[in-house]
């Protein structure tokens, strides 16, 4: 169980995972700073517009599944490599979220994601 001593990166993962399995407000009430902001370019770029994005897919997706492959941590940022399926028979996508901290608080988020092919030529795979 994460405490008040719990790094941020751990805040991260912690995060992630909340929204990932629908307690996207949890999530947000416990994390994301007042001042928040995202760059991902499918939504406007603060809070109210992605968490409300994170809730409809939730809905959309109540089987997701996500799962960390690796989470670094330098100073005040966090970056969060998983592979998220929107369903266990999903081929899903190599995301990773990158963290800006002040405090204990997200102030500031970006995303980026691959979506996992069914033939690669890369005998070594995504993960």
């Amino acid at each position: 169980m994460e405490t008040n001593n719990s790094s941020r990166k751990e805040k991260a993962v912690t995060f992630l995972k909340l929204v990932a399995s629908g307690s996207v407000r949890e999530g947000f009430a416990r994390y994301i700073s007042d001042d928040f902001i995202h760059h991902n370019p499918f939504f406007q770029g603060d809070a109210e517009s992605i968490m409300l994005a994170m809730e409809e897919n939730a809905s959309q997706n109540p089987n997701k599944v996500f799962d960390v492959k690796l989470a670094l941590e330098e100073e005040n940022h966090v970056a969060v490599h998983s592979h998220v399926r929107q369903n266990p028979d999903d081929l899903g996508a190599a995301v990773v979220h990158i963290f800006r901290f002040e405090g204990d608080r997200v102030v500031e988020l970006w995303d980026l994601g691959m979506a996992v092919p069914e033939e690669s030529v890369n005998k070594n795979g995504m993960f």
